[in-house]
């Protein structure tokens, strides 16, 4: 029998999902980190801002493992949305059928049978075909549940390797013992090894740095910073070279330096461009492409304005027309830009922040989102 052929996808820029070793970019010393760290038995925080790739370095290590030990259970989740422990078991259980459905040396009534007392039902997607998963349980008795799922992982007697994404999440569950209870059954599972990663970086280094919490000390702490421009060039330049065409080091290293390396935006607008030039020379080839990622996103943007007070879209627009603002409080800044009284600008920055439409960084507070800052700036100028 021929040997399945690989997926190739069209476009080679990646900055949705994982499809491969091919289409990833180094990370190469993150990568081993990693899967040393999780096979000689410590978990691992991994902490970066968003969009700057851990996801997508998660999964590459995963199938990695997966390479080697194709018995692994690997088994990746994002708790971003969840806003109680009952989503929370929603969001892992799913995520734990869900992997083994694509075991298939095992038939899926089977498999549905097995976490029968999770109630779990099978759904085809409406456009792939492939079957989605829903668990209904007991929402007076999620406690259970999460022993029960973690009863699971201990009993299958296969090395087991989770991925809770944004787990800072938890936090503000209103079940407050939600941290000690997952460290209760966590530090027990000998064959299982967990990658607890986030993006909010003072709530996870004070979740695995303080004395005060569950998982003090519990795990290995790595940090993802951008990749190197000179790798993530040779990356890039290697796709178009083999479409006969190029991307100049130059231009390059000008979209790297707006979007400061960070991996989803720099994959975003390399997409674009690779979609539509054959030979990137000229900086404002990169300038129309990321017009067009703006037009895309504009009735989005437009509507997420609507949600906005007054105060908090007037604040909001100052920081996008300021870059970074050290201290949005002061008179000054509010003076420049029109902004009501000190107290209102706090409770519009905390909204913001909330939301995470504002970051603060180490020099101040800027908008989170790159291509939102960028249409705000072409907006409101």
């Amino acid at each position: 029998m021929a040997k399945k052929k690989s997926y190739q996808p069209k476009n080679p820029f990646i900055y949705e999902g994982y499809e491969g070793p091919d289409y990833f970019c180094d990370r190469t010393e993150e990568t081993e980190k990693i899967i040393s760290h999780l096979q000689n038995g410590r978990n691992i925080t991994l902490v970066s801002p968003r969009k700057i790739g851990k996801t997508g370095l998660i999964k590459h290590a995963f199938n990695r493992i997966k390479q080697e030990n194709k018995d692994a259970i690997c088994i990746y989740t994002d708790i971003f949305h969840t806003q109680n422990q009952y989503e929370f078991v929603q969001t892992l259980g799913r995520a734990i059928i869900q992997e083994r459905l694509l075991d298939t040396r095992q038939p899926i009534e089977k498999i549905l049978n097995y976490f029968s007392k999770w109630r779990p039902t099978a759904s085809p997607d409406p456009i792939t075909g492939i079957p989605t998963i829903s668990i209904a349980i007991d929402r007076s008795n999620t406690e259970y549940t999460i022993k029960s799922i973690f009863d699971y992982l201990q009993q299958s007697n296969k090395e087991v390797y989770v991925a809770i994404d944004e787990f800072q999440t938890i936090v503000d569950y209103p079940e407050k013992g939600t941290e000690a209870l997952l460290r209760s059954y966590i530090q027990f599972i000998h064959n299982a090894h967990f990658v607890f990663s986030g993006s909010k970086q003072h709530l996870m280094y004070e979740m695995f740095g303080s004395p005060k919490r569950p998982f003090y000390q519990s795990t290995a702490m790595l940090t993802l910073n951008p990749l190197h421009e000179e790798i993530y060039y040779a990356f890039a330049a290697r796709f178009f070279h083999a479409k006969k065409g190029e991307i100049t080091e130059d231009v390059f290293h000008q979209l790297y330096q707006q979007f400061d390396g960070y991996t989803w935006y720099l994959q975003s607008v390399l997409n674009r461009l690779y979609e539509y030039e054959k030979k990137v020379t000229d900086y404002q080839q990169v300038k129309e492409a990321i017009l067009r990622i703006l037009a895309d996103k504009a009735s989005q943007y437009e509507m997420l304005m609507t949600f906005l007070t007054d105060n908090q879209l007037s604040l909001l627009k100052a920081i996008a027309l300021e870059n970074i603002v050290a201290q949005p409080l002061s008179n000054e800044f509010a003076k420049k830009y029109e902004l009501p009284n000190s107290s209102s600008i706090k409770k519009a920055l905390d909204v913001l922040k909330e939301k995470d439409l504002v970051y603060q960084g180490q020099n101040g507070y800027f908008i989170y989102d790159r291509f939102l800052d960028l249409w705000l700036k072409r907006t409101f100028y």
